[in-house]
């Protein structure tokens, strides 16, 4: 009874349950927000690529301290441009698209792209509600297992100017689970 309570809840949530069960600390990630910390499952399974590119710039802490340059209300955070404009990325290569039927829902993340799909770098978003939208034509790389409550108090941006914030929230840290103490 308590388990059925639990599943559905997490279910309600967007959270799987056998996500919140078994989490690989090799490829779940802490990010610290000013509200609390999230966790997150990469998803290797379906974006190999992805995963080890993101993980390589977590380790370098090339997150830590960059801002939420664009948060569209019941759509997404999107972060990972040091310039905070949306038009930066890392060092390291662009990424091919490594694209899946995996649906964006509550807490999916996502690589952000250019509209060339072979773009992806540094930038990604955490999806507000499900956005069908974007399945198949954004690379999935990881989910929210917990912690979606701080993802939703990241301060949105102005509709008018596409999600562009004012003053944003930052990341204050993040990093992979397996290299905390």
């Amino acid at each position: 009874m308590i388990r059925a309570a639990l599943v559905a809840f997490m279910l309600m949530f967007g959270v799987h349950y056998a996500n919140a069960q078994t989490l690989d600390p090799q490829n779940t990630l802490y990010l610290e927000l000013k509200d609390g910390r999230v966790v997150i499952r990469l998803r290797p399974d379906l974006a190999p690529k992805h995963v080890e590119q993101i993980k390589a710039l977590v380790r370098q802490g090339f997150y830590d301290g960059i801002v939420f340059h664009r948060v569209i209300e019941g759509f997404m955070a999107q972060t990972g441009d040091p310039t905070g404009t949306g038009m930066g990325g890392s060092k390291l290569p662009n990424l091919p698209g490594e694209f899946t039927p995996q649906p964006f829902n509550r807490g999916t993340l996502g690589m952000a792209r250019s509209n060339d799909p072979n773009s992806a770098n540094s930038q990604f978003f955490i999806c507000f509600q499900p956005s069908a939208f974007l399945n198949g034509k954004y690379t999935v790389f990881g989910e929210v297992v917990s912690g979606m409550e701080f993802v939703d108090k990241i301060k949105k941006g102005d509709q008018a100017q596409n999600g562009m914030v004012k003053g944003p929230d930052k990341i204050v840290k993040i990093q992979v689970m397996a290299d905390t103490n």
